[in-house]
């Protein structure tokens, strides 16, 4: 065989070679293809799974929202503190132009989310600084949350400092429309329940006295006739069944549970743990703004009762 012949057959040889590598390559990437269609199809069934799993849980949400009265979603309360001192309005001014004053940023609440159905008791604990006030006024609407959101579907009665809108210059009565003016009650409203607000506190002719001769229980106990003298979907309680003597906290104590029997939602807040567990059937607890434990009121008692020792 002559060398031009063998070396035919050799480039025949290395062509056929070549060609087997050619086909074992489409082949290659014709299977990697496919793999690629099953991953595709594999990936749209788990998409399709999660939407149906999602319409599920959409639906199972709607569900409850029937008798859910108050939402709570991821809400955020954020505080600029000064680290400067300013010893007046005017130098806070002309540093504010400057851009002298610099700020820490303090969250009071983050992250905050749970829910409640109508007729629930929650009770909010916590230590002292851990975001129990603040919650309570950013549902009620002194405080506009920095982020998230609240939602109500009822009618809220806030009972957070009690005669905060009082006037010390007028007498018991006057201050009945002024700070039932303050809570949202007309006039006409009030003169009709004017008698019933003085006889649950019990104030009698000390009624017509400038409240500035008021002792602090009195001006307590008058706030919290007129506060109570709604009926409320949706009771906001912070500290004030600790309010008079021990026979009128009693007597507030019975008047709030004569609401919860009417399926009143409450919201309360207290030191006492003993009181929060008599009056609720669920809880939180907040820590440095954020909720550490959710859920049913002996379970998260406990928890809280740890963190006090």
């Amino acid at each position: 065989m002559s060398k031009k012949e063998e070396t035919k057959i050799k480039k025949e040889e290395t062509k056929k070679e070549e060609t087997k590598t050619e086909k074992k390559e489409a082949k290659k990437e014709e299977t990697k293809k496919e793999e690629t269609k099953t991953e595709k199809k594999e990936a749209k069934k788990e998409e399709t799974k999660k939407e149906e799993t999602k319409k599920e849980e959409v639906s199972t949400v709607l569900e409850a929202d029937k008798d859910v009265i108050l939402k709570v979603e991821d809400v955020g309360i954020k505080f600029n503190l000064s680290k400067e001192k300013t010893d007046s309005l005017k130098e806070y001014i002309i540093k504010s132009l400057k851009r002298q004053i610099s700020y820490n940023e303090f969250w009071a609440l983050r992250n905050v989310s749970f829910s409640i159905n109508r007729g629930d008791r929650l009770g909010i604990l916590g230590l002292n600084g851990a975001g129990k006030s603040t919650l309570l006024k950013a549902i009620v609407g002194v405080f506009k949350p920095t982020e998230g959101k609240v939602t109500k579907y009822g009618k809220i009665a806030p009972l957070l400092e009690l005669g905060a809108g009082f006037d010390m210059q007028y007498t018991g009565k006057e201050n009945i429309y002024l700070y039932g003016a303050v809570l949202g009650f007309s006039k006409s409203f009030l003169d009709e329940k004017m008698e019933e607000i003085i006889s649950f506190s019990e104030l009698g002719e000390f009624i017509d006295v400038p409240l500035k001769n008021y002792s602090s229980g009195m001006k307590a106990r008058l706030g919290f006739a007129i506060a109570t003298i709604v009926e409320p979907e949706i009771l906001i309680l912070d500290e004030v069944l600790s309010v008079g003597d021990a026979k009128f906290r009693k007597k507030s104590e019975k008047k709030i549970i004569n609401m919860f029997d009417k399926g009143v939602t409450v919201l309360f807040v207290s030191h006492s743990i003993e009181q929060v567990q008599r009056l609720c059937n669920k809880a939180i607890l907040l820590e440095k703004g954020k909720i550490i434990a959710a859920g049913n009121i002996d379970e998260v008692s406990k928890i809280y009762l740890k963190k006090t020792k």
